[in-house]
């Protein structure tokens, strides 16, 4: 999938977002999404990649559990043909649960 798909994607779920952060002061209120590429994973051999994947995180913000967003993320995901791992954490500073979905694209 090309990143162009990924913001395809992050659009059907009509939430603001943004790459990697938003800037200082333009954080929209809860709930929003952050997405990032942290790292790549390309299969080589013979000093040459025969296969570029990079690891996608698509980060989930809401100010209370919100079940019914999770679930409208993770068929939009389905729906692309994602397989994901999720974890959740509760950020005390921001006051702020955070979903996190890891996946390769």
């Amino acid at each position: 999938m090309s990143k162009a798909n990924v913001v395809e994607m992050l659009e059907r779920i009509g939430l603001p977002f943004a790459y990697d952060h938003f800037a200082e002061g333009e954080s929209p209120n809860p709930p929003f999404l952050v997405y990032l590429y942290p790292n790549a994973n390309p299969f080589s051999a013979d000093g040459s990649v025969y296969h570029k994947s990079d690891t996608l995180h698509i980060e989930v913000y809401t100010d209370k559990k919100d079940i019914g967003l999770e679930e409208k993320v993770e068929e939009t995901l389905n729906l692309f043909g994602f397989f994901y791992l999720k974890s959740e954490t509760w950020i005390p500073s921001e006051k702020m649960y955070e979903v996190l979905y890891q996946m390769e694209v």
